[in-house]
């Protein structure tokens, strides 16, 4: 997905819709095995506040939410390390980062994010639908 995702030209609109959904199908079954659902949902939320802020713009500029979204990469990143095992088990939020880190470097417009919010809801959908824990 990550090599899919680095492909995109000019941005993530360019993904596909029915491919997003199949690979985010994968992506959340894959996380439900070890992710919990409120670690997911903490990133969700804070992406539904850049979509608000977006909102909240009459012309739907998206220099308005635009360093708030690439600063998302250091909180996965922090995520990440917090529930990382060892140097051999990258920890169950790994997978997640690897491709939220592809997809914000593709968003570079307004449908470009939108595209993002699809991806990330659908992927925790699936992880949700594959049985993800709650807590």
């Amino acid at each position: 997905m990550v090599n899919k995702i680095n492909t995109l030209t000019p941005g993530l609109q360019e993904y596909k819709i029915r491919e997003l959904v199949e690979d985010t199908e994968q992506l959340g079954k894959e996380l439900a095995k070890q992710l919990k659902t409120n670690q997911i949902r903490k990133f969700l939320d804070a992406v539904n506040r850049l979509k608000a802020n977006l909102a909240k713009d009459d012309k739907k500029n998206f220099s308005v939410i635009e360093n708030d979204l690439v600063f998302l990469k250091p909180k996965l990143a922090y995520a990440a390390a917090r529930q990382q095992k060892n140097s051999r088990d990258p920890g169950p939020v790994a997978p997640f980062k690897q491709v939220l880190d592809a997809a914000i470097k593709q968003v570079k417009t307004t449908e470009d994010f939108d595209r993002f919010v699809q991806l990330v809801e659908a992927v925790i959908a699936y992880h949700k639908a594959a049985g993800g824990k709650d807590q």
